[in-house]
């Protein structure tokens, strides 16, 4: 579910405390949100096909599922991360860091060793903005809260906007797309343009 470590993956002081009812911003909004995706009238193509419709239930699921990935990435055990994902052949990434997109994603070994040494002792809770559902693809809009030890720098913040495209194929759903930055917390207009220019804003 992850990012490219090159590559590593990408997500960001810790919070104070995780509360289960941080999962959601609420039960209200988690339901509304499911709720608009069902809602969603089919399009022209996908309507033409045998498909059958997303339970609610799916989507409660899907998003518990990806809370689960997160919350185990980031504390390193990429042995529980790689028996809960699946990932299509045709991912993309486009991750934090930034660059361009990567497409598909190394499963071995030694790739989630490197992985494991990488993030260490985090945790993760997904907050859902939106989800969207249409026949076998599901669309979810997330903020995922979490902190932990990336790359030897101090336990820290490293809250993400994150898009997830999944697609049902046979039981299953798994992930084709993964878009994810940083910027929760407001940047202001001169560092967004020095992002853009990709400015190394490292830089003292």
């Amino acid at each position: 579910m992850k990012w490219d470590l090159g590559g590593t993956a990408g997500w960001l002081p810790a919070q104070p405390e995780w509360k289960d009812t941080e999962m959601f911003k609420s039960n209200r909004w988690m339901h509304l949100a499911l709720k608009a995706a069902l809602a969603m009238p089919l399009s022209t193509s996908a309507a033409q096909e045998p498909t059958s419709a997303v339970s609610e239930q799916e989507l409660v699921d899907l998003v518990r599922k990806t809370e689960a990935r997160a919350s185990a990435f980031m504390r390193g055990d990429m042995d529980k991360w790689a028996g809960l994902t699946r990932i299509a052949d045709d991912f993309t990434l486009m991750q934090p860091f930034g660059g361009e997109a990567s497409r598909g994603f190394d499963m071995s070994p030694e790739r989630l060793a490197r992985l494991a040494s990488y993030f260490r002792n985090g945790d993760a809770k997904v907050e859902l903005v939106q989800s969207y559902a249409s026949g076998d693809l599901v669309v979810l809009a997330v903020i995922e809260r979490e902190h932990g030890e990336v790359g030897g720098l101090p336990d820290q913040d490293w809250s993400l906007r994150v898009t997830l495209v999944y697609r049902r194929q046979g039981a299953e759903w798994w992930l084709v797309h993964r878009h994810a930055d940083p910027l929760v917390r407001h940047v202001g207009l001169e560092t967004a343009a020095a992002l853009a220019r990709g400015a190394n804003l490292d830089k003292k």
